[in-house]
């Protein structure tokens, strides 16, 4: 597995109104910064079976002991990582339906960023297993 290592700070995608079009709310333009930023990189593209790591930056106004504590560890405030994992997805590929399974994380660190585990073509057998087992089980227990 190789790491891929972007340095965007991940933001979440934003619900958008009709009136976004002319409303420039700051949430809509930081995330279209995001996928402007993203853009840059078209090797950024998640595949199945990666592992996507969203390294949120730590608030400025934590002290040097809290932020000691908090760097690498698990990220549980918003946003959520299903918004972070749409925004990149959204931002990087045109249709998103061939990603069928992605593993996403939020850890804290210093300054954001992206990281990309990629997985190689072993894993990704391996997974389709684990569905075609999954399906076969379900399908058993009805």
């Amino acid at each position: 597995m190789t790491l891929e290592v972007y340095h965007i700070t991940p933001v979440p995608k934003p619900r958008m109104t009709q009136a976004d079009r002319w409303r420039k709310r700051p949430c809509v333009v930081r995330y279209f910064a995001f996928c402007d930023e993203c853009k840059k990189h078209p090797e950024m593209v998640p595949q199945p079976g990666d592992t996507v790591i969203f390294v949120m930056p730590m608030p400025k106004s934590w002290s040097k002991k809290r932020k000691a504590e908090m760097y690498g560890s698990v990220h549980m405030q918003k946003p959520d990582f299903d918004n972070l994992t749409k925004a990149l997805l959204d931002a990087t590929m045109k249709e998103d339906k061939e990603v069928w399974g992605l593993c996403s994380l939020k850890t804290w660190g210093n300054t954001g960023a992206i990281v990309i585990e990629r997985a190689n073509d072993y894993d990704r057998i391996l997974l389709r297993e684990k569905c075609e087992t999954a399906v076969w089980e379900a399908e058993v227990m009805t």
